[in-house]
């Protein structure tokens, strides 16, 4: 996409990533973070929040903390108006990159085990190294696993 910026962005640009949140996530498993859960991550050490707009439009996000050289990639989320276009492997490519400059060399996450986004995170190299059973709790009571991915960076 010629017109895809990924930028990093601090507390002022939680507005846009908000609005990506709040479509990007299915509200019956209760993945989405709130304002509060975002901003609170964003004041640890080692958190990063990177923005991906198509022009002037918040296409996407990812939300990552770094401890030593390993990170985890708590949230990335691409608005339902702009999947299928590369964005979100725009983002963890973009993660990566980021990763390798400060030092990092692993970058872990976590996936409901039933999530579309698992074929995703297999293209971009990620592999399966451990299940956290019941990890997820939906709004409607059910639980679900959780798959740990990781990947070289």
């Amino acid at each position: 996409m010629s017109d895809l910026i990924i930028a990093e962005v601090g507390p002022s640009g939680l507005a846009p990533v908000m609005a990506v949140m709040n479509t990007a996530f299915d509200p019956g498993y209760g993945e989405a973070w709130n304002e509060a859960q975002t901003l609170s991550m964003l004041t640890l050490p080692g958190t990063w929040l990177s923005l991906a707009q198509c022009g002037e439009t918040p296409a996407g996000f990812a939300l990552v903390r770094q401890v030593a050289e390993e990170a985890e990639l708590l949230l990335l989320a691409v608005a339902p108006s702009h999947r299928r276009r590369g964005i979100a492997l725009a983002l963890i490519e973009h993660t990566r990159k980021l990763l390798h400059a400060r030092n990092g060399n692993i970058l872990h996450l976590e996936v409901r085990y039933n999530n579309p986004a698992i074929e995703l995170y297999k293209k971009a190299g990620f592999v399966q190294i451990g299940r956290r059973p019941g990890y997820y709790h939906g709004r409607d009571g059910q639980v679900h696993d959780a798959l740990t991915l990781s990947c070289s960076v």
